[in-house]
């Protein structure tokens, strides 16, 4: 018993739908393979998108551009008509830009300016004023970062050199004068119970300090020590040129 005819009209079910085109398009593909194979025949493509827009294809394994060429020179049609036009539009427009941008270039070096007019000219000055200040104030921060952190480098070499200077005045008046570790880690001069501390305060306002303590003081005593009062013992700050 043969099966009914289908009405052609859309299925309104989804899976039913989704169903029916599966089969139908694996048969088209089914049938196409075999006029390939039975009739030495070429099927230059078959395209298919699905509801969903999922693509499936098909076409002879030795089916190359020539076949599509082939297919537009016979029937007289070009695949490739709107999409070249495109294409062509696009790099006209990309051609247009780059012979604009050449042009500013060569009006910035002076050249090409004859057919501009005063409105023209005008601007272009205005522009060339505003890139020179732009470039002026790049420089003078440059210029200036640069003689800060000249003026902070000469200043600490200046501060370690009195540092140094001060040390050696002070081993001679105190021979134990130095650095001691407390804990025995350190090998200090004398062996006391003698520190000294150099270093950083604050970010905005950087200083070194130098401190020798007196004889008998303990870490934990030094840890104690504010460096605005009174203590027992010797403090001396330098402060960094801003």
């Amino acid at each position: 018993m043969g099966r009914g005819k289908i009405e052609i009209k859309r299925i309104e079910n989804a899976n039913n739908r989704q169903v029916t085109y599966s089969k139908r398009r694996n048969g088209l593909f089914k049938k196409a393979k075999e006029i390939t194979v039975l009739c030495d025949a070429k099927v230059a493509s078959i395209i298919f998108f699905s509801s969903n827009g999922k693509l499936h294809d098909y076409c002879s394994p030795a089916t190359s551009t020539k076949e599509l060429d082939q297919y537009q020179k016979l029937s007289g049609k070009d695949l490739w008509d709107a999409k070249h036009e495109r294409m062509q539009d696009n790099l006209k427009k990309l051609k247009d830009i780059n012979r604009n941008l050449r042009r500013q270039i060569r009006q910035r070096m002076g050249e090409c300016m004859n057919d501009l007019s005063f409105e023209e000219l005008r601007c272009l000055e205005q522009d060339m004023d505003n890139a020179v200040r732009i470039i002026r104030e790049r420089k003078y921060r440059v210029i200036s970062n640069q003689i800060e952190t000249h003026k902070k480098l000469k200043s600490v070499g200046e501060i370690h050199k009195s540092l140094l200077q001060e040390f050696d005045i002070a081993t001679e008046e105190d021979p134990h004068y130095g650095l001691v570790d407390n804990g025995g880690v350190g090998v200090g001069i004398g062996g006391g119970d003698y520190e000294s501390i150099m270093g950083f305060s604050g970010a905005a306002h950087p200083r070194i300090f130098a401190l020798r303590l007196q004889p008998n003081v303990t870490h934990n005593h030094l840890n104690n020590i504010h460096l605005h009062s009174p203590a027992p013992s010797d403090l001396t700050t330098y402060p960094l040129l801003e």
